[in-house]
């Protein structure tokens, strides 16, 4: 069985010892969201997730600011080494670790874990196979026939790809047809789906066409970009905005990316952008797949015909 705690707010282990600060654990891996938490102590987790038993709770008084380091320290070092303790439990019978190489880089290259990061334990079968849960922002993505969700995501966030890779036709390394992901709107206060989506667009162009997270030009870099899709659109129940662009790149045929923001399912918490990319050669799925996978977008718990109405979105020049 998983030794790993399931996904909740929880004490962030790299703050500051006079912070009051909680961090998102995805089930595998501390994520980059935060928050002050609502309650007055460091160590409580948010409602309906009971804290990690490997952390320990931060004194609430007495001992001042060395008491508090001194308890933050005992915490990381039991959190560890019960991690740790986990993982030998788990190795094969003849003492060599399990689990697969590293991921092969791709046009949405998969970002190397921080050294600080949790080691990933094994989990259980996935129930559901045909839908992505992003359970920090409370939404399903469909996983159509010939995607999979990534073994690894980009980042720490969920994400959904194509499973043959290819070499790449820049400065090397491999690549894949097509990669969708969902993230938190957590870096501005804007709140306009409109506002957002043509704000992210072109990072999220560069960050399937142009360079990937070491430096290298897969694709050669972009050379010039048309947009070729924009306007409303309701995802989850919700008025949403999305903006597509043809991005053309120095070698190999370019591709489509997408920019897709909508309010989270969670009301009051940040709004959620979820960034498509779909190479244009030979071997891509077909562009349609972006706007089936953006219908069926859904809020956690929600039915395959609850996602509201007028889900169509109609282009603009």
């Amino acid at each position: 069985m998983s030794m790993s705690p399931p996904p909740g707010w929880y004490a962030d282990p790299s703050a500051q010892p006079a912070q009051h600060v909680e961090r998102w654990w995805d089930g595998s891996a501390w994520t980059e969201h935060r928050r002050t938490p609502e309650a007055p102590h460091l160590g409580q987790a948010q409602p309906g997730f009971g804290p990690p038993t490997q952390q320990l709770p931060v004194p609430s008084g007495g001992g001042g600011g060395r008491a508090k380091v001194v308890a933050l320290a005992v915490a990381g070092v039991v959190l560890v080494a019960s991690i740790v303790t986990g993982v030998v439990v788990l190795g094969g019978d003849d003492g060599e670790p399990t689990g697969g190489g590293p991921a092969p880089t791709t046009s949405e290259p998969v970002d190397t874990p921080s050294p600080t990061s949790p080691t990933p334990t094994t989990s259980a079968p996935d129930p559901d196979p045909s839908h992505l849960v992003d359970q920090l922002n409370g939404i399903t993505i469909p996983v159509l026939d010939g995607w999979e969700k990534a073994d690894n995501t980009v980042g720490s966030d969920p994400t959904i790809w194509t499973p043959d890779t290819y070499d790449c036709p820049g400065d090397g390394g491999f690549c894949r047809h097509g990669t969708v992901y969902s993230r938190t709107a957590t870096a501005t206060d804007e709140r306009s789906p409109k506002a957002l989506a043509l704000g992210d667009i072109e990072d999220a162009a560069d960050r399937a066409y142009d360079q990937d997270t070491i430096g290298r030009e897969l694709f050669g870099g972009i050379t010039r970009h048309e947009k070729v899709k924009e306007g409303s659109v309701a995802v989850a129940g919700r008025s949403g905005y999305l903006v597509r662009w043809r991005v053309y790149t120095e070698k190999g045929p370019g591709g489509y990316v997408q920019s897709l923001a909508f309010p989270s399912s969670l009301g009051s918490e940040a709004p959620v952008i979820v960034r498509f990319a779909i190479d244009a050669g030979d071997g891509a799925p077909p562009l349609a797949d972006l706007d089936e996978m953006t219908k069926g977008i859904r809020t956690i718990g929600e039915g395959e015909t609850s996602g509201g109405v007028g889900n169509s979105v109609g282009a603009t020049p």
